[in-house]
């Protein structure tokens, strides 16, 4: 898995703190994507280790995020959001934060946060 990779399954720990819990289906999820991007054992090892520290959006390294990672980290933080079966309102305000961090324009930033809602309100039988 290339390290830009990571860094952007990395920059998805804060959202799973959010709600203050870091729930077993967020850690389900998170493991998922790094099987989806074919993170090697030790990878896979590195992320969970960092994952048990609570994390901010301060947690976030910017350099190692290219602009379209940036998006699709958005839109994995919104399905994230969702994986206990409900977004939060802590949950929702990080996301709204969490797009100011990645420096996604405001009007962009909502469309891809309001499609990626929808598409796990859709599907929340798959994520839960």
């Amino acid at each position: 898995m290339q390290e830009e990779t990571y860094a952007l399954i990395q920059a998805l720990v804060p959202v799973a703190w959010a709600d203050g819990d870091f729930a077993d289906k967020e850690k389900e999820m998170l493991d998922a994507l790094l099987d989806a991007y074919e993170a090697t054992p030790e990878e896979k090892k590195r992320l969970q280790e960092y994952a048990k520290e609570k994390r901010t959006l301060d947690d976030i390294n910017l350099q190692d995020l290219s602009a379209g990672d940036r998006r699709v980290c958005l839109q994995h933080a919104v399905l994230l959001s969702f994986a206990d079966g409900e977004q939060h309102p802590a949950e929702s305000k990080l996301i709204a934060d969490l797009a100011t961090k990645l420096k996604i324009p405001a009007d962009e930033a909502k469309l891809v946060i309001s499609e990626a809602e929808t598409r796990a309100k859709k599907n929340l039988k798959l994520l839960g």
